[in-house]
């Protein structure tokens, strides 16, 4: 209910259930899986710090019904409210210190051992009598023991859980105040923490030949008019999905000329190759990539950014069925912050996407931008034809370009626009 009446942007919800460790004894009911040492709090924090830190995390996955750890994890990434569950939570003193707010939902016991029947039956295969040995032998002292006492550390207390629908409004509009004071802060620490790093080496930015510095000059110039605008960020456009092509995986093949002489060449190794556009300046460079990718499939996104908070939005998503083996070229002229960038590729990887198999593709970038996105998913391949130093404080790359979206479709920028989206902000 809370991630529901949240209504923000990327919610992971990370569960301690995930984290027990392998328990031979469980199968016969003789196994305290409401003790501390039950869970593994080293991996747990290690999870947490990284998610905290924007960065993807593996996560086991534990089996119930075999009482062991399955040999594949699922991936978790970053996000913008991260709630973590589980009975014991506040049980370590370390994974205490990364809790921004927490809160203990009260819950009758006759409740809580009506739940545990349910879903212990229902979902992990076991008898009732089995339950109910667990129950009294072990989940009920335990509580008594563990986790009843831990409520003192709790910020908020939640009596009669998610029928508290009060206490939830009150949560939720807690949440809402913590994300607004944060935002500034947040960027403010974008703005400086590439500094004095060095560029990423996933970052691969088109060779300054006089060719393209020379289009560059061209369309970052105020004076140039719409037609050159357009003629000459085109010819860019190409060169840069050439350029992204070539580092696409190829293999050895052989073929035959009309001459009847073998010829030692390359070709692709991949599945198929599928372009996302971020809306609106992405989709500029979709005649470019079909210019030189014959049948690609094309998706789009639009990600706007809300004016109220800064946070970018998911507002329209139309992806290609079965992309999880593609490699996806994902598009957007201007990459200031990294926080559409980032949002979309969030989406592809929540489509099965690998992420060492989308390519981010962005005729100008801010060092920003690219150390953001590196940080956050460092399998992304970033490639641009040029990366500026610099952001101003609304975020707008310098010396930049100018809204792309609006040069180039002729409309006019509204006074609050960003280089990460050429939207109209909501």
């Amino acid at each position: 209910m809370i991630i529901e009446a949240l209504d923000v942007p990327w919610v992971v919800l990370l569960s301690m259930d995930s984290f027990y460790k392998q328990q031979e004894q469980a199968a016969s009911n003789d196994f305290n899986f409401d003790h501390p040492d039950a869970f593994d709090f080293d991996l747990i924090i290690a999870t947490l710090k990284k998610l905290k830190q924007g960065k993807s995390v593996k996560i086991p996955i534990y089996d119930f019904t075999t009482h062991s750890r399955k040999k594949e994890w699922k991936t978790l990434y970053g996000a913008n409210v991260i709630i973590f569950e589980g009975i014991m939570a506040f049980a370590d003193k370390e994974l205490l210190k990364l809790l921004d707010l927490k809160i203990f939902v009260d819950t009758d016991s006759d409740i809580r051992l009506v739940r545990r029947l349910r879903r212990d039956i229902s979902e992990r295969g076991r008898d009732i009598e089995g339950v109910i040995k667990q129950y009294n032998k072990f989940v009920k002292p335990a509580f008594d023991q563990y986790i009843q006492p831990t409520m003192r550390l709790a910020d908020i207390v939640v009596p009669r859980g998610s029928g508290n629908t009060v206490a939830i409004d009150l949560i939720v509009q807690h949440v809402h105040s913590q994300l607004e004071e944060r935002e500034l802060s947040v960027r403010a620490a974008l703005a400086s923490a590439h500094q004095c790093h060095p560029l990423p080496q996933t970052l691969s930015v088109l060779k300054s030949t006089p060719q393209v510095r020379g289009m560059h000059t061209i369309i970052r110039n105020k004076e140039t008019s719409r037609d050159e605008f357009i003629f000459y960020s085109k010819r860019l456009m190409r060169l840069l999905i050439e350029h992204a092509l070539s580092l696409l995986p190829f293999q050895s093949c052989t073929v035959q000329t009309p001459q009847g002489h073998d010829y030692e060449g390359r070709t692709y190794s991949g599945k198929q190759i599928t372009g996302v556009s971020i809306l609106r300046a992405g989709e500029t460079m979709e005649p470019a990539l079909r210019a030189v990718c014959k049948d690609v499939r094309i998706g789009t996104i639009l990600i706007q950014t809300n004016c109220n908070t800064g946070e970018p939005e998911l507002h329209y998503l139309r992806l290609p069925k079965d992309i999880s083996e593609d490699h996806v070229i994902l598009m957007d002229c201007t990459v200031s912050t990294g926080a559409a960038a980032m949002m979309a590729v969030r989406v592809l990887l929540d489509h099965d996407v690998p992420e060492d198999k989308i390519f981010l593709l962005s005729l100008l970038m801010a060092e920003m931008g690219v150390h953001s996105v590196a940080y956050a998913f460092p399998r992304v391949k970033i490639i641009t034809t040029a990366v500026d130093k610099k952001v101003n404080d609304l975020f707008r790359i310098i010396p930049g370009i100018g809204n792309f979206g609006d040069r180039y479709f002729g409309t006019d920028a509204p006074p609050d626009w960003s280089d990460d989206e050429d939207a109209l902000s909501t």
